[in-house]
């Protein structure tokens, strides 16, 4: 009995994926080892993960959950995600985060999550915004719809080349809203990939409130904890 169309395309994709895995395959993120396809950690990275979410706060009170530390291999994963061209490692490093924001807030409950936005040329330059990313796969995971809130539209100097002194005067002004109505009494979850001094949160925190919305909570994969 020939085969059907259906069944002909379904071993073609099984194929073709298989290509895929053998000339891209996964990586853990945080030591680079050879992964299966549907993993997000190495065996012995998995067992090292912190077992609880950190749990902190941006300039000017907004909460901030995060599932890493900034620190070794952690910090590694995240410099070769957003540095390194390793788009890919977004779906791994969202199921930490995802965890940690669940274990901090009702995620299901937020109207919308959206993301810190990246300039349009810095976007073209490094070719994603690795916290769009990380904001789609936590919308995919939970459900809850993914929505661009704010732009950039100004350009400022990056974050961790300055001073902890000069970071909050070097976000204020860069961020608007895209549309003023969209945020009304919503509860939104805002996503970065790392919070440091917690400045360029808190700005886009305070954007989004003065737009009106109910409440801002952010997630993030790594913070710098002290």
């Amino acid at each position: 009995m020939p085969m059907k169309k259906s069944h002909i395309r379904g071993a073609l994709r099984a194929v073709k994926n298989r290509a895929l895995t053998w000339l891209f395959p996964n990586r853990c993120p945080y030591c680079m080892k050879v992964i299966m396809p549907d993993e997000y950690a190495c065996k012995v990275c998995k067992k090292k993960l912190p077992a609880k979410a950190y749990r902190i706060f941006a300039i000017g009170g907004v909460p901030c959950s995060a599932a890493l530390p900034y620190l070794d291999e952690y910090a590694e994963a995240i410099k070769r995600f957003k540095f390194g061209e390793r788009a890919y490692f977004a779906p791994s490093l969202a199921v930490v985060m995802v965890r940690a924001a669940r274990e901090c807030y009702d995620v299901e409950s937020f109207d919308f999550v959206t993301c810190v936005p990246m300039r349009r040329e810095d976007m073209r330059r490094r070719g994603f915004n690795q916290s769009e990313l990380l904001a789609r796969e936590l919308s995919r995971a939970t459900g809850v719809p993914y929505a661009e809130a704010l732009e950039k539209h100004k350009k400022n100097d990056p974050q961790h080349s300055l001073k902890r002194s000069e970071r909050e005067k070097n976000v204020r002004g860069v961020f608007r809203l895209r549309d003023a109505e969209s945020v009304k009494g919503k509860k939104i979850l805002l996503v970065d990939d790392i919070i440091t001094t917690g400045n360029t949160l808190g700005e886009c925190a305070r954007i989004l409130k003065r737009g009106g919305c109910q409440s801002v909570d952010c997630a993030v994969v790594c913070a710098v904890v002290v």
